[in-house]
């Protein structure tokens, strides 16, 4: 996919130094830059920093649409790698399960994914990584689970534990229970006895995960810790090394966080919705006493520009706070220096919205035009003696 040729985008308002400036926005060789280039103007438009999505899984539903209707998965890729452009978003990265679970979400379908993604690489609009969220109690698996990920080159991994939602459910909401099995391709009687082999383990689960986190030290991997029930559970996990504390799911496990410097991450839907889908402590809530760092797509994308407006309009956040909560936080927080921010020498990664309707209209990844629609459409077709100029 080419590069934009040199060119400048005037006239907008830009998220630049934390707050919305009127000044032209210079893009060359991929990179924000400076000088006097072709002009397009985009008076009328916000020129923000590309949202860094840290956690979504909505990928899953271009691969499976239904649980026993599956497609190619590089194909299915691209069309999320669509999805996430078509939302603003320019670095992604995809929440995959290595779990003990099996199906999509056991360690055959994490290694899948990740060569497939391998695969679609290349080609790719977004910049799509692999978060891998890796189950506590998946003791026997450690040895392949770091292969992979130094295979893959894989920068981020959660620690998750599904076993406790397993076992309430096994015990109480047996119908519940089966349909859970079903999804995962699975008896109620083979999950059953998977969720029994899983809880056996539970003695060697923290010498297991210690030697993982050494593992990803060595390695430089960025790891972090999923639903964290209270602070007890936040404090052992950010005493080995995991300090990234994503949906905790109540005020203490997130005031932990924040009291031991641990981001937290929470989904943006529930910004949007008002609450949790899964009864879980409201976002707003935590954003509002300040015990939220950033915001990811979890489940959809739509969400992440969504959120950031629901926060402007409710007075939570400016525009340029709430915008920070998906692209400069997040990249922070990965570690990600060369994006997050419109300043000359990063990535040109941009999201360009309509700042009448919000709508995201164009998104540039990496300085290669990813997404163009509507008023911004015609803008840059309207342009094509300074863009044939500038590419001579």
């Amino acid at each position: 996919m080419s590069l934009l040729p040199p060119l400048r985008l005037t006239g907008a308002e830009i998220l630049r130094d934390g707050a919305m400036q009127r000044r032209s926005l210079a893009i060359e060789a991929g990179r924000i830059t400076r000088g006097p280039l072709p002009e397009v103007d985009m008076t009328g438009f916000l020129l923000m920093p590309g949202i860094v999505d840290l956690h979504g899984d909505a990928f899953e539903r271009h691969i499976a649409p239904r649980p026993t209707a599956a497609f190619d998965i590089v194909q299915g890729l691209a069309s999320a790698d669509r999805e996430a452009a078509a939302n603003g978003v320019t670095t992604a990265y995809l929440a995959q399960g290595w779990s003990w679970e099996g199906g999509h979400r056991g360690p055959e379908a994490c290694e899948h994914l990740l060569a497939a993604l391998d695969a679609l690489r290349p080609v790719q609009l977004t910049d799509l990584r692999v978060q891998i969220r890796a189950e506590t109690h998946m003791v026997g698996s450690a040895e392949r689970l770091v292969a992979a990920v130094e295979r893959h080159r894989v920068g981020y991994v959660v620690f998750n534990n599904h076993l406790p939602e397993a076992l309430e459910l096994q015990a109480g909401a047996v119908d519940e229970f089966a349909a859970w099995a079903r999804r995962l391709g699975r008896s109620p009687e083979a999950h059953g006895r998977a969720v029994a082999a899983a809880a056996a383990r539970a003695r060697e689960v923290p010498r297991h995960l210690c030697g993982l986190a050494e593992a990803f030290d060595r390695l430089g991997v960025v790891y972090g810790s999923h639903d964290d029930p209270d602070g007890d559970t936040r404090e052992r996990f950010s005493m080995i090394g995991a300090r990234i504390a994503e949906f905790p799911t109540g005020r203490t496990a997130a005031a932990a966080a924040k009291a031991m410097n641990d981001p937290v991450l929470m989904g943006a839907p529930n910004v949007v919705r008002g609450a949790s889908q899964a009864g879980n402590i409201a976002a707003s809530d935590l954003i509002e006493a300040g015990l939220c760092d950033a915001l990811v797509s979890d489940y959809y994308y739509p969400a992440l520009v969504q959120a950031a407006w629901r926060l402007v309009d409710h007075g939570l956040k400016t525009l340029p706070e709430a915008w920070a909560m998906i692209s400069t936080r997040p990249a922070e927080i990965l570690r990600l220096p060369d994006r997050g921010r419109l300043d000359p020498g990063r990535r040109a990664d941009v999201t360009i919205l309509n700042a009448a309707t919000r709508a995201v209209e164009a998104t540039i990844c990496g300085g290669r035009l990813t997404w163009l629609s509507g008023e911004a459409g015609a803008r840059f077709l309207a342009q094509p003696q300074a863009l044939r100029l500038a590419a001579e």
